[in-house]
């Protein structure tokens, strides 16, 4: 997928996305896809069009990773996306750990499989909030395990736009 910018009249930018070399489709808004890497699941969230809301969207196995890749894709051609935030780990003190070195490694590899930006933001925290939400919302510990992913990714992308305004 490609993504070019055409500037017209008053400074209004228009974005085009190439799914292929024949078709085109155009759209004034686009979204920010937030992963929240795990061994077993990556969290996904998505903002909405005006990029101020987080939803939670769902988790996809990183195993094998030709699939992870495809489902990744496809979401991209779904939601229209623009940038694809990752959580990165950080020690509380703010230093990396090899969390943080299986995330780098993830982001290279990801990087040469897709040609959106990708961006990493801090995600400290961000598993243990989403699990006080969900038990706070009252969700059963086998759901909680099932929706913690999801649930991290969209206080990550959250946090995110919430650090734009």
């Amino acid at each position: 997928m490609k993504i070019c910018e055409i500037r017209v009249k008053q400074s209004k930018s228009i974005h085009v996305i190439e799914f292929s070399g024949a078709y085109c489709k155009t759209t004034g808004v686009m979204r920010i896809l937030a992963l929240d890497h795990g061994t077993k699941r990556i969290g996904v969230a998505v903002s909405d069009e005006t990029k101020t809301i987080a939803q939670p969207l769902e988790f996809i196995p990183p195993e094998p990773f030709a699939g992870f890749l495809d489902r990744l894709k496809q979401l991209i051609r779904e939601k229209e996306v623009e940038l694809i935030l990752i959580g990165l780990p950080r020690n509380m003190d703010g230093s990396y750990g090899p969390a943080a070195e299986k995330v780098q490694t993830f982001v290279s590899v990801l990087a040469n499989a897709i040609t959106i930006p990708i961006k990493t933001w801090d995600e400290r925290l961000t598993s243990a909030q989403a699990n006080r939400v969900l038990i706070q919302g009252g969700a059963r510990r086998d759901k909680r395990k099932q929706k913690v992913d999801q649930m991290a990714a969209a206080i990550l992308l959250q946090s995110y736009l919430d650090g734009k305004t």
